[in-house]
């Protein structure tokens, strides 16, 4: 019989972990970072312990008490005695993750999961995901394509050992280019690979159940839907999907062959349900040229770091009012990692006009050595951006506020073309951001505004093309995919779906977190 249980995911957007049980085989629709649910007790200097393991995730909630899907060097049993008594405790083995996509909030608690279980993703979200875990800091909530295993010493958990990498299933990929492998085996640590033989290509299977992968559109390459043949009929998932971008198309197909298969249930994502229609990624691109042909002095652009439409749409940008494209050394790098996986993402060699700006450090990581041993003769340092200021637009975030010091602008242009504000922690950090802008004397275009509970002016809306599809577009892709049963994940308001597939044939059954719910074989 088959079963599903969500453990995150739930009233909430992002998290996503559900478990699909069918027979012999068991496996999660994503396993992500659930940021809402972790603000509740975390924050920048409050942080689970390395140390302890998955004592403090496991107490808060963050992680479900299943053994034998965790890590072990990084629990005991000890650890498992604590939580016998929980209603969610229980036992199980996994045939693998579908991964829809490489954003943390459906990625990053794989990093939990035991580091045999097979991720069964698009090459792209594999390969993006690896140049995010090479190029940033140690970090033991985002080990998704390797994991630094732990040892006990007198109680406290300590890295022993060398990296170890998960098995991957690229579902898109007949084989690895040799370029490709060196990149997929390559260790942060440089001196010693990781250990080969770690992926599968184009499999067809997970379990004993019959699989087919769907490409849709996104704000990030590689972005997938899933549907999975059980015994009550087909199961589909959409991940995170729009309409609105350059591959808008591919949502499209994915309607029609999930219409096909007649499936008997259907996960939808709910991230954007009371919102209009939005900007599409060909009028953010308008409004963000005219923003830039109004500038006088340097530009800078705020975007998504693996957002690739965007950041071909700002190199047009600069081409079209005769300026150079900064970016920063970290985003070269995954654009070359995103490069070896399709023809359709450029290489920075096909960026004659773009230049990768040298951040103020000591000591360089290897990946970034590499990326100015590569590329040199792009290599832009902050006081050659001052003596060409106004020639200059500059792609970097809020993370990167502190390279605004050593460049030290006197005015310009910032055109925020960046997600919205989901939470408090965000609003925190937006009012960050516009204290750095005004004390550089930046004008600011397209940024949400406390004043108007975070909303973006209406004379300003329309520099950034949001990634998901708004709640008419979604009603719109249910009915014509036409499930029996729609579960509404990744929302807020699942009473959304229920308001507005009511007198319909399709039954809509939120979901209660941790609680299975069963349907009967065909």
């Amino acid at each position: 019989m088959l079963s599903i249980t969500c453990y995150g995911g739930v009233g909430e957007i992002g998290g996503n972990k559900i478990l699909l049980e069918d027979g012999n085989t068991h496996l999660f629709f994503d396993f992500g970072f659930p940021f809402k649910k972790r603000a509740r007790y975390f924050e920048e200097f409050l942080n689970p312990r390395p140390g302890a393991g998955l004592l403090d995730l496991l107490e808060t909630g963050l992680l479900p008490p299943i053994e034998g899907i965790l890590r072990s060097d990084l629990t005991s049993k000890t650890l498992w005695d604590k939580f016998a008594g929980s209603p969610l405790r229980r036992e199980l083995t996994l045939d693998g993750v579908l991964l829809s996509h490489a954003h943390v909030d459906h990625s990053g608690y794989i990093s939990f999961l035991r580091d045999d279980i097979p991720i069964f993703t698009t090459i792209t979200t594999a390969f993006i995901s690896k140049a995010m875990q090479d190029s940033a800091p140690p970090n033991f909530e985002r080990e998704v394509c390797y994991s630094l295993p732990k040892g006990s010493k007198r109680g406290y958990l300590r890295s022993a050992g060398t990296y170890k990498p998960r098995p991957f299933a690229f579902m898109d990929c007949p084989a690895l280019s040799e370029e490709a492998q060196d990149f997929w085996y390559s260790s942060p640590r440089k001196k010693k690979p990781l250990s080969t033989e770690t992926y599968l290509c184009a499999p067809e299977k997970i379990g004993n159940l019959k699989l087919k992968c769907f490409p849709v559109d996104h704000s990030i390459p590689g972005a997938a839907a899933f549907a999975v043949e059980t015994s009550s009929g087909w199961v589909g998932y959409t991940g995170d999907l729009r309409f609105h971008g350059k591959y808008g198309y591919q949502t499209e197909q994915f309607i029609e062959e999930m219409n096909k298969l007649h499936p008997y249930i259907l996960f939808c994502e709910g991230t954007r349900l009371k919102e209009k229609r939005g900007a599409s990624e060909e009028e953010a691109f308008n409004n963000c040229l005219n923003g830039v042909k109004q500038a006088n002095d340097l530009v800078i652009a705020d975007f998504g770091a693996r957002n690739v439409e965007r950041l071909v749409s700002f190199y047009n940008i600069a081409r079209e009012t005769g300026r150079n494209l900064v970016i920063m050394g970290k985003d070269a790098f995954l654009l070359d990692a995103m490069h070896l996986t399709s023809e359709k993402i450029p290489s920075i060699d096909e960026f004659t006009d773009i230049l990768i700006y040298k951040d103020f450090k000591s000591r360089l990581s290897h990946w970034e050595a590499e990326i100015h041993r590569h590329y040199g003769d792009k290599i832009i340092t902050a006081s050659q951006i001052r003596e060409n200021i106004d020639n200059i637009i500059l792609c970097l975030s809020y993370w990167d506020a502190l390279d605004l010091v050593d460049i030290s602008p006197k005015g310009g242009t910032y055109i925020y073309s960046s997600s919205e504000v989901f939470d408090e922690e965000g609003a925190m950090d937006m009012r960050r951001l516009a204290n750095w802008i005004d004390h550089f004397g930046m004008q600011g275009i397209g940024l949400p505004r406390e004043d108007l509970n975070w909303d973006i002016p209406e004379n300003e809306k329309g520099y950034h093309s949001s990634g998901h599809a708004c709640g008419a577009d979604l009603l719109d892709l249910i009915r014509r995919i036409n499930p029996k049963v729609l579960i509404p994940i990744h929302t807020e308001d699942p009473g959304f779906f229920v308001d507005n597939l009511r007198g319909t044939d399709i039954e809509v059954r939120p979901p209660v977190e941790g609680e299975m719910m069963t349907f009967p074989p065909v």
